[in-house]
């Protein structure tokens, strides 16, 4: 029988408890194992489910959320419909292989192209992700290409990007590397305008696109994160789920990277229950932190949606670095996202759209 890292990790943990303990608690210490092994996998299965209001699964969406299924007349937004071509693929290294899918807009005539790269969140895949997002759509619009990473099931069985292991927080090693690695093979392949490389991802993708920015500045201009979490915030699973809460932990690289720049927009939910709303706060201010002016704030409304308050943090010269957006009333869920992908909630502002501006104010 094969056991995925996570549960090894924990079966190593119940063998270092019984040395300790003695033959008292060997089938205690085998249990406490398989708990906390499931744990993490039953977070994972709970993620984006607890705003239920907001939150519609493609098969549930027209009976558990009528009010955010779009009209018929706008439900033609598909990859199959755009004109581009969504091209699946792969890439390998040393720290593993995953797949992607890749979106090359209509427009496309071989000419440099922005490049956004697209993280999703557990249990989701690339065409579930790029339904919800509409990223493509917009990609038809601006002429960029889109890369959907793909979270492997033997990787993590509920397809998260591993954000909580310290391996996966290291530049050239686990999941970073195979991203960047990934990033940088389209880029050799196609005509990629390598001043307009962004990443962005929900939830798990968010926490991993976070660590992106971070580790490859050189790589990514800027980083937009949804429900995410800080760099660095958890290291394994106890702090992970700590994190979700709330209670996360300081990065260690907090000293050497005071002063790097990491552009930045971040949307979040004040009523999200499964990443608590202050990872957002601490992102931003991981984004601005180098900045000396403070921040501005100024409300909104979607109409016939949630209310927001967005922060602006310029920089000296006035050009925003980093954005919050505080959605009012929304949960786990991809704001202004389409019905026709999971876990999106389309009473909010529109996260893609907005993204898509502010990557284009970085270079």
């Amino acid at each position: 029988m094969k056991l995925n890292r996570l549960m090894l990790a924990q079966m190593r943990a119940a063998t270092r408890t019984l040395w300790r303990s003695g033959p008292v608690t060997p089938g205690a210490a085998v249990r406490q194992a398989m708990s906390n092994a499931n744990a993490l996998h039953r977070v994972a299965r709970q993620q984006m489910r607890d705003f239920t209001m907001s939150v519609a699964t493609p098969e549930a969406a027209p009976a558990a959320a009528p009010a955010l299924t779009p009209a018929p007349a706008a439900v033609t937004t598909t990859a199959a419909a755009l004109p581009g071509t969504f091209i699946a693929g792969s890439h390998t290294n040393d720290a593993g292989t995953r797949d992607y899918k890749l979106y090359v807009p209509g427009s496309y005539a071989g000419g440099p192209a922005p490049l956004v790269v697209m993280l999703h969140g557990c249990t989701q895949d690339p065409d579930d992700f790029a339904n919800g997002t509409q990223m493509n759509v917009l990609a038809e619009e601006v002429g960029c290409l889109v890369l959907y990473p793909a979270q492997s099931q033997s990787a993590n069985p509920s397809r998260c990007w591993n954000w909580f292991n310290a391996v996966d927080q290291r530049r050239g090693e686990g999941e970073p590397s195979i991203i960047a690695g990934m990033t940088q093979a389209i880029m050799d392949s196609h005509a990629v305008d390598a001043e307009q490389v962004y990443v962005a991802g929900l939830s798990a993708g968010g926490a991993m696109a976070t660590i992106m920015g971070t580790l490859y500045p050189d790589l990514y201009a800027a980083v937009g994160v949804h429900s995410g979490l800080p760099f660095a915030s958890a290291n394994d699973l106890s702090s992970a789920l700590a994190a979700m809460k709330g209670d996360f932990r300081r990065s260690q690289l907090e000293g050497q990277l005071e002063n790097q720049p990491l552009p930045i927009i971040v949307f979040h939910g004040d009523r999200d229950t499964t990443v608590h709303p202050a990872n957002g706060e601490e992102v931003v201010a991981q984004g601005a932190r180098h900045l000396q002016q403070p921040g501005t704030t100024e409300p909104g409304l979607v109409p016939d949606g949630h209310a927001y308050t967005r922060t602006l943090y310029p920089a000296d010269d006035g050009t925003v670095q980093a954005e919050h957006w505080l959605v009012h009333g929304a949960g786990h869920a991809w704001s202004g996202g389409n019905a026709r992908g999971s876990y999106t909630d389309g009473k909010g502002p529109d996260a893609s759209r907005e993204m898509m501006r502010f990557f284009r104010t970085q270079r």
